[in-house]
């Protein structure tokens, strides 16, 4: 731990409280039925502390006693494999890899076109807008497969879909009639008690009447 830095003797999460990647690892940590501390971060502003124990002051940044973990593919497997039960990972390396790589082309596809429209001018929310609606249908037939997504039972990847999913409405991105599959998987993940516990205050009003 760096000098000066306090050690933190509970797993203690750094967090905006509207945020598609730290949403992620909140729904892991609601997975696993796993105490935490939350810390909230202003992303733009991010507190002393974060900038002495991460060098890029990013969130989410997960800290458990002297060690400090970033990135939100590096926290997930962490702590799917620190806090084994109930396993987010398929047990075989070929779906283990096929999962990863899912994944992977949501961080580098899905999430910045959710970033680009809470952040973004005019111009780049509806281009933005178009191409999430399109990412999203050409992934309709994994919606349509299997119960969750690419695996058929709860996986990481869950938990970095499902976080897209629910911020919808709030984006202002609709799908069409034959996107139901889509909708219908949300919804089932939605009425879980854990991703109920996976939201913050902030996130929680997105959809009416839901978590």
């Amino acid at each position: 731990m760096v000098a000066g830095v306090r050690m933190r003797n509970t797993l203690t999460l750094f967090s905006a409280l509207d945020c598609v990647v730290c949403h992620r690892i909140r729904m892991v940590l609601a997975a696993k039925g796993v105490t935490y501390d939350l810390v909230p971060v202003d992303p733009l502003d991010p507190p002393e502390e974060l900038r002495q124990i991460n060098p890029y002051h990013s969130v989410p940044t997960l800290v458990e006693r002297d060690l400090v973990l970033y990135s939100a593919s590096v926290v997930s497997e962490y702590l799917d494999e620190r806090y084994p039960h109930p396993p987010l990972m398929p047990v075989d390396p070929l779906s283990r890899a096929r999962l990863r790589l899912a994944t992977l082309r949501l961080e580098h596809d899905w999430v910045p076109q959710v970033q680009a429209i809470q952040a973004g001018n005019r111009p780049q929310v509806d281009a933005a807008r178009k191409r999430l609606r399109e990412l999203l249908m050409d992934a309709l037939p994994a919606f349509k497969a299997s119960k969750f997504f690419l695996n058929t039972e709860m996986s990481l990847a869950d938990c970095a879909v499902a976080p897209i999913i629910w911020r919808l409405p709030k984006l202002g991105v609709s799908l069409p009639k034959d996107a139901k599959a889509i909708e219908d998987y949300g919804a089932r993940l939605f009425r879980s008690s854990g991703f109920a516990r996976s939201l913050t205050s902030e996130e929680r009003g997105y959809r009416e009447g839901m978590a």
